[in-house]
């Protein structure tokens, strides 16, 4: 009997502390979870010190001011830059605006032109034919067919004097002249070689450097380029 009687006072203990202990559990597991939100709501004064006065997608702001649109001389000018950057990648060249950029545009769509003697066309061109063609499309000068004869229609100019448009001429040893191309820049020319087509070479390759006679300057395209500086003076004033 006495037995008994412990083992229901066990019972009835054990019971009790179940009840007590449960709601105790829970208690923890709710201010856990409280925990979170509590220290988010704490962030939030300092978020809102740090964000935008004028973010469009924040209730009860102003969206900032529009950039206003290019203007048709930004506009020309982004395009000439993008033109410049261009023709600098496909000519290797290092290349400021006041380059001549009709030039310029039409030795690139000559790059890659196969070579073929007697030729001046796009479908294949030589040396002289290419010279021709370029002279005739940029400055409207036609300019006589071989290279020996161009030579003898151009002023001489000392190398350390060439400017873009010139021509340099090229013969082996004390023969005559058999080849022919215009001078770019930085010491580059666009020719049509016999083992490559039209291309951009250097005079500082030792073929070249070689074989480079002198440099011609067309009176025509340098009297253009003096009335185009003088213009250019003129409009800066």
């Amino acid at each position: 009997m006495k037995n008994s009687l412990l083992y229901c006072l066990a019972a009835g203990s054990l019971a009790l502390s179940f009840f007590f202990e449960r709601p105790a559990d829970a208690s923890a597991a709710s201010r856990a979870s409280v925990a979170p939100v509590a220290a988010e709501a704490s962030l939030l004064p300092d978020l809102m010190t740090v964000l935008p006065a004028n973010d469009p997608t924040l209730p009860g702001t102003t969206p900032a001011a529009e950039k206003p649109a290019p203007t048709p001389a930004e506009l020309a000018a982004s395009r000439d830059s993008l033109a410049y950057h261009y023709y600098a990648q496909t000519l290797g060249l290092h290349l400021s605006f006041d380059e001549n950029k009709d030039l310029l545009r039409t030795v690139t769509d000559w790059i890659g032109t196969p070579y073929s003697f007697g030729s001046n066309s796009r479908r294949g061109t030589d040396c002289s034919g290419f010279v021709t063609r370029v002279f005739r499309e940029v400055y409207g000068i036609t300019l006589q067919r071989s290279s020996r004869s161009m030579f003898g229609t151009t002023q001489r100019v000392p190398k350390a004097e060439m400017q873009t448009g010139d021509l340099v001429f090229f013969r082996r040893g004390k023969g005559p002249i058999y080849h022919v191309g215009i001078y770019l820049k930085d010491g580059k020319f666009a020719h049509s070689a016999c083992n490559g087509g039209v291309m951009v070479s250097s005079l500082n390759q030792p073929y070249y450097h070689h074989n480079f006679y002198a440099a011609g300057r067309v009176p025509a395209v340098a009297a253009a380029a003096t009335r185009a500086a003088e213009a250019l003076m003129a409009r800066a004033e």
